[in-house]
């Protein structure tokens, strides 16, 4: 391809892609079925009473592609694609690389060599999500828990965030494609009182803000957003969407 002046183009704005993770339970599938049409990928038996469309549970990770294809392919007005969830995506991603290498283990290669090539699985999996937003215009959902990780800072004394709840590879490949990563909680406030022996003690109290959804990165926890919204919104598809360029109607 010859490239000149003329190949010049103004950048054309996307549905988004959206992680959205936190505690079990906190309301992230709920929140993801607010979304405008939304249908599931689920890897994991986490609807509960919500009546939304949804393939059958996938076993293995083809059968995941295999309903990301379906939704390529054929004709449907679904505008929303939530894959719930990354978390319980990743053994599946894992057994695939493992019948690829021909081992029993993602630790068997030795020395995180079954983690960096389960970095193929991961990839080809966000070729396929990314492909739905772009030649079918669907905004992209994908759930996880949280994990509470150490980090070690080489200018700051170690301290603990909240983190997805994934190898730390592919947490980072998935912090690398995501276009906004949500962090969904109970907004809280933290109080220091004293107790005998001139002890002290910290109490987490519920604001009565509900729950709600940071969408900036903290040293608490993990957080992207390339969308410019306010700093936290509540937990509700309707508030969040009123801050997305394309894909919140």
């Amino acid at each position: 391809m010859s490239i000149d002046l003329t190949s010049i183009s103004k950048n054309t704005q996307q549905p988004q892609r959206i992680v959205l993770y936190g505690l079990a339970g906190i309301g992230k599938t709920t929140f993801a079925a607010n979304a405008p049409k939304p249908i599931f990928v689920l890897t994991e038996d986490g609807l509960g009473d919500l009546d939304v469309p949804k393939f059958p549970l996938a076993t293995s990770f083809e059968e995941v592609l295999e309903a990301l294809g379906a939704l390529g392919s054929g004709e449907h007005d679904y505008k929303t694609v939530v894959i719930d969830s990354l978390d319980w995506l990743e053994p599946l991603t894992w057994d695939a690389t493992c019948r690829r290498l021909g081992v029993k283990s993602i630790e068997e290669p030795g020395y995180g060599k079954g983690y960096v090539e389960n970095m193929r699985e991961w990839d080809l999996f966000f070729d396929y999500v990314t492909a739905l937003r772009n030649a079918r215009g669907m905004t992209i959902i994908m759930l996880a828990h949280n994990a509470i990780i150490r980090v070690e800072d080489p200018v700051h004394p170690a301290y603990d965030m909240h983190d997805l709840k994934l190898h730390k590879k592919a947490s980072g490949r998935v912090k690398e494609f995501a276009d906004i990563i949500g962090f969904a909680t109970m907004k809280t406030i933290v109080t220091t009182e004293k107790g005998g022996f001139n002890k002290t003690r910290n109490r987490a109290i519920d604001t009565g803000e509900g729950r709600v959804l940071y969408l900036s990165p903290t040293p608490a926890f993990v957080a992207k957003n390339r969308c410019h919204t306010p700093e936290v919104v509540p937990l509700m598809w309707d508030e969040f969407a009123k801050y997305l360029p394309v894909g919140g109607n």
